[in-house]
C-alpha cells in the first residue's frame, strides 16, 4: 500500500482555527499534526476544526494521535469539531467513541452554521 505523508494546515474561519489534513493519518503524521495543532491554539484559539476532506487512510496510530489531540484540547478548554470524514471514517470514529468528545458534522458550512451532519443509527 502506498501512503501519502500527512500535510497539515492552519487557516482560520469565523474565529475558528481549521486545520487542513491531507494525506495519510498514521505513525508519520505525528509531528505535522501536533506542530498544526500548536499553531492553532498558540494565538489562544478556543475552538479546533479538523477538517478531513483530504484524508483518505488513517490507521489505529492515527486514531491515537487523534486521542491524543483531544486529551490537549480537554486539557485546555478547546472545543474540537470535524468534518468531511468518509463514511467509514465517521464510523469508526463513533464505535471507538471518538464521536463523544468532538462534533462531526458532514462538511464544512455545516460545522459553521452549528448544524450537525446526519447519524446513523
Amino acid at each position: 500500500m502506498t501512503t501519502s505523508e500527512l500535510q497539515a494546515t492552519v487557516r482560520e474561519r469565523d474565529g475558528v482555527a481549521v486545520i487542513d489534513l491531507t494525506g495519510d493519518l498514521n505513525s508519520a503524521a505525528e509531528d505535522a499534526l501536533n506542530d498544526a495543532y500548536a499553531q492553532a491554539t498558540g494565538g489562544g484559539a478556543g475552538s479546533v476544526a479538523l477538517n478531513f476532506e483530504g484524508t483518505e487512510y488513517i490507521n489505529s496510530t492515527g486514531i491515537a494521535l487523534i486521542v491524543g489531540l483531544l486529551a490537549k484540547a480537554r486539557a485546555n478548554s478547546v472545543r474540537v469539531q470535524a468534518f468531511g470524514l468518509s463514511d467509514h471514517y465517521r464510523e469508526i470514529f463513533e464505535i471507538t467513541r471518538l464521536s463523544d468528545f468532538m462534533t462531526i458534522t458532514d462538511d464544512e458550512d455545516r460545522a459553521f452554521s452549528g448544524a450537525e451532519g446526519r447519524h446513523d443509527a
